[in-house]
């Protein structure tokens, strides 16, 4: 690696509000959905431990349910609220925590997401209790899918994003991460394409993080002034993975303003790539940015290590090859973000940031797709 910064800019902890992360390695949150009723099991807490054991220092677990009625699309996907599920959690907290990582809940709500099998589930019930809801109820530019939120709705999801947060603060999670991505319910907020609003909750690009900003405020009142609050966002939409809702660091600082105010301790900034410049006339990636304008820390995301982006090596089921991770480390070394997030590269090899470590990367293993199907 003559030439490039060393792999050790990896290993250095970072502290975070109450919380020190053993390393600058994060497990990128990941839809399973083997979680039967929406408890996760004994392999579920073995799974996250193995990411543990391999050197992870943050395990960000997959998206999980909130407790109100439309937030969720797939039994299989675990909750975050009921005796069973949280007491599953508990033991998973208690086995990453024993194998040395600090780990999160990612709290999701899917919204007006397309392909929502929520209102199939449902059927057309009177109170709308159930149906797909969104700031507009659109799941995609001029596509209807499901109702517009009233403020009742607003109070109500907000109000369940709180008390699943201070589930994760009562079994000893190390914080909390916010889905604010991939066009999902927090993330229609922000787009102006699916945020067509009028109200307190539209219009401007403040406006449009008021939502997600108010529910930052309320967690933090809730738990502790120094327990940690993550947020989750990306320019791509599982909508429209070539969207971009900020065309410009003006209008990129207009959206994150809000939300450093009111309280975010981290971004995580997804990108398809990592080492894709977010604007023209500069290097730097979402993250890069995002620190750069806001002051926060940051984890950047998308591809490390591997050469086929996840729409590709996903849904075109083509295997991906190891690629050179240098660019990683000189980032890292010039401070353009404080966190990397690794996402398929650990679902087939959960000793990837060990062998990262030792400088073993002809030992990495690419991603299958096989790896999909069972807990790894």
């Amino acid at each position: 690696m003559t030439g490039h910064a060393s792999p050790e800019l990896l290993f250095r902890p970072l502290t975070i509000g109450r919380t020190t992360i053993p390393n600058r390695i994060a497990m990128a949150p990941m839809t399973r959905g083997m979680s039967p009723g929406g408890v996760p099991g004994p392999d579920v807490a073995a799974y996250y431990r193995r990411r543990a054991e391999g050197g992870v220092g943050l395990i960000i677990t997959e998206g999980t349910w909130i407790p109100q009625a439309n937030a969720s699309n797939d039994p299989g996907v675990p909750d975050f609220h009921g005796e069973a599920a949280l007491a599953g959690w508990a033991e998973v907290v208690r086995q990453v925590h024993a194998a040395g990582a600090a780990i999160i809940p990612q709290l999701w709500h899917i919204g007006a997401a397309p392909k929502s099998d929520v209102a199939e589930i449902y059927g057309d019930r009177p109170d709308g209790i159930g149906q797909p809801i969104g700031p507009s109820g659109l799941g995609a530019p001029g596509t209807p899918v499901g109702r517009a939120m009233t403020q009742r709705d607003i109070d109500d999801v907000s109000e369940a994003f709180v008390r699943a947060a201070v589930s994760a603060f009562a079994i000893g999670c190390d914080g909390v991460e916010l889905h604010g991505a991939h066009g999902y319910l927090i993330d229609q907020f922000f787009w102006e394409e699916t945020n067509l609003r009028e109200d307190g909750y539209g219009g401007s690009a403040a406006n449009r993080s008021r939502f997600a900003a108010d529910i930052i405020r309320a967690i933090r009142a809730a738990t502790a002034p120094d327990f940690p609050i993550q947020l989750r966002f990306s320019q791509w939409k599982i909508q429209d993975y070539g969207a971009k809702a900020w065309h410009t660091p003006a209008q990129l600082e207009a959206f994150l303003a809000p939300l450093a105010d009111a309280g975010v301790d981290m971004f995580h900034c997804s990108q398809r790539r990592f080492w894709t410049p977010e604007f023209d006339g500069s290097d730097l990636n979402l993250a890069g940015w995002t620190k750069h304008l806001t002051g926060k820390p940051t984890i950047t995301v998308g591809s490390v290590s591997l050469d086929l982006d996840m729409t590709v090596s996903l849904y075109e089921n083509r295997p991906t090859a190891i690629t050179g991770i240098d660019a990683l480390f000189d980032r890292m070394a010039r401070g353009e973000f404080d966190m990397v997030a690794i996402g398929r590269a650990l679902l087939s090899d959960p000793a990837w940031a060990e062998k990262v470590r030792r400088g073993a990367i002809g030992e990495l293993k690419p991603f299958d797709n096989s790896a999909l199907r069972t807990l790894v």
